[in-house]
């Protein structure tokens, strides 16, 4: 049944006018219902629960958002489709249902829907489609907002944190990640001393890095994981009498300028193991104390040695 609806995809896009002046969302989103199988998959694969807003982008017939709603009575949702009929008869089988209070359709281009109340949010176009969508999802839908597709990913730069594969065809999962790139500072109550930290985070998507300094030393956050609001990355550094200190944080993304968390303090003393635990809050800064100078000097180049007085020559 897959190859069949596949092929009358593709069939229908072949047979589209060459000199076609569509929109993006037309040319690159013609309806073809999606499987219900595959519906059923996104929904179960979503995880759905009480008070969840489900958003499809090109809902077509809506019956992405209505399978939800079925799935749980608490649920809410919309889509938005450029075909105003197709939006009629979404609203009217909602209407018939009796789920018009909780599912409603809207013509609307997709770039201009609302994201931020969304917490699901899915969507079957074509991948160029889904590729330009995406910076809209990560930049608009809230942390940990579920994000599913039918068929086709979004690139390479946005690997789905799940695949479900039945019968050649892929359900797709991305769970949307905190917005951390950029400059970030903290304070530590450490070893008798308040330690200030400056860091520079870099952030593709899911996929993050980092390096930070304290003092005079700069050092590199190691392995970083987004996963939703949550952070967790590790740093060994030399702190000034403290000696070298591993630390393990562990905190979550309480808005787009905060973490808030713990961090595990790991040193030795005296050949035993020390290890503690305290607060960690970070904020964003528009600047960064990572790239001031030390202030610390070169080593004074050695001065060559003089040469040896040279030996008197024999008369």
């Amino acid at each position: 049944m897959y190859t069949i609806r596949f092929t009358a995809l593709i069939t229908a896009v072949l047979l589209m006018p060459l000199a076609s002046v569509a929109s993006a969302q037309e040319r690159f989103s013609i309806f073809v219902g999606s499987a219900q199988e595959n519906v059923d998959r996104m929904i179960r694969i979503a995880e759905i629960k009480d008070d969840d807003v489900v958003v499809d982008l090109g809902s077509g017939d809506g019956r992405i958002v209505l399978t939800a709603a079925k799935a749980n009575a608490k649920v809410r949702g919309w889509g938005v489709d450029i075909d105003e009929k197709l939006v009629r008869e979404s609203n009217a089988e909602a209407q018939k249902l009796g789920m018009a209070e909780r599912v409603r359709f809207f013509t609307r281009d997709v770039f201009e829907a609302d994201l931020s109340t969304a917490t699901v949010v899915t969507m079957w176009m074509w991948p160029e489609m889904q590729r330009m969508l995406r910076t809209k999802i990560f930049n608009e839908a809230a942390p940990g907002t579920r994000v599913l597709t039918n068929i086709w990913d979004m690139g390479p730069a946005w690997p789905a944190d799940k695949v479900d594969t039945v019968d050649n065809a892929s359900v797709f999962l991305w769970i949307v990640p905190a917005r951390v790139n950029g400059y970030w500072t903290w304070e530590l109550d450490y070893a008798g001393a308040k330690r200030k930290y400056d860091a520079v985070l870099e952030q593709n998507f899911s996929k993050a890095d980092g390096v930070v300094r304290n003092g005079n030393r700069r050092g590199v956050l190691d392995k970083m994981t987004l996963r939703g609001a949550d952070i967790n990355f590790t740093l060994a550094m030399t702190l000034e009498d403290a000696g070298l200190v591993t630390h393990t944080f562990s905190g979550k993304a309480m808005s787009d300028n905060e973490i808030v968390g713990t961090v595990k303090m790991q040193r030795v003393v005296n050949e035993e193991t020390v290890v503690t635990d305290i607060p960690w809050r970070a904020v964003r800064t528009a600047t960064s104390a990572y790239f001031s100078p030390t202030g610390a000097q070169p080593a004074q180049a050695m001065a060559p040695a003089s040469k040896p007085a040279a030996k008197p020559q024999p008369q």
